[in-house]
């Protein structure tokens, strides 16, 4: 697939998905989310992920000036657009099996603040910030910021980030606990590759359990979390890079881990 509104780059085995609309402050149109979908399907020669935003701005939300059959504006068109396109990207965010991080530059609004939350690590920019604005036209959050806001933030700030649609910055959303870390603008691109190549020299199949183990145990009893452990445990104990981790350790030294 030709991407038009992203680029995608692998190196080191780390994989770069850069929204790539910097005259819309990288605005998610339909197919912007079908090309970062496309995308996270082509990366198994990476063992890390960073999005990040050209330009000014991370993503400013879904691109409402679409017309035509790519219209996401009025009932019927919002749900088809959450349906078919937006949802199914999130879900498959949610289900890659390496970690995500994502480097917030600027705004980072609707979807695009609901893309950025995907990440296991957030990382923004001082001047970034993060803004459900769904009230301002009189819309409701959607790109799963209903789920998962209450859950980083807990629901008195999630209500008033949805229902006052004000802007939160990158220090404040760290200081919530919403995001990893908030840094200096002309840090950002620099850290979050730095802790790409960290998780890209860790033991991949132990991150992509801890991932889905995270995501199940929002939702699971505790008894169920026990046994998802116990089954990834299995999985990942299997891997060639548990034997590399067990065998260094006894050896006192440090383990190089491989993805497999």
């Amino acid at each position: 697939m030709t991407y038009e509104t992203i680029t995608l780059d692998i190196s080191e085995q780390i994989a770069t998905i850069t929204l790539n609309r910097p005259e819309r402050m990288n605005a998610c149109s339909l197919a912007m989310a079908d090309e970062i979908n496309d995308a996270v399907s082509t990366l198994s020669d990476a063992r890390a992920l960073v999005i990040t935003g050209a330009g000014r701005g991370f993503c400013s939300g879904a691109d409402l000036q679409s017309s035509g059959e790519r219209s996401i504006t009025g009932g019927e068109g919002s749900y088809i657009a959450l349906t078919r396109h937006y949802n199914p990207l999130m879900i498959n965010l949610a289900r890659l099996n390496m970690p995500i991080i994502c480097a917030v530059n600027g705004a980072a609004a609707g979807v695009g603040c609901s893309i950025a939350l995907a990440g296991d690590f957030v990382l923004a920019g001082k001047s970034a910030y993060f803004l459900q604005a769904f009230v301002n036209i009189g819309l409701v959050p959607d790109g799963g910021a209903s789920w998962m806001l209450p859950r980083l933030i807990g629901k008195a700030r999630a209500t008033e980030m949805m229902m006052l649609g004000e802007r939160v910055s990158a220090e404040r959303a760290e200081a919530w606990n919403m995001i990893y870390k908030a840094v200096e603008d002309d840090a950002l691109q620099a850290e979050a590759r730095a802790l790409a190549l960290r998780l890209a020299g860790g033991p991949t199949m132990a991150y992509a359990t801890m991932r889905k183990n995270i995501l199940t145990a929002l939702e699971n009893s505790y008894a169920e979390a026990l046994l998802a452990e116990a089954e990834g445990q299995r999985i990942a104990g299997s891997s060639e890079d548990a034997r590399e981790g067990i065998i260094a350790f006894l050896q006192k030294r440090k383990a190089e881990f491989k993805g497999k």
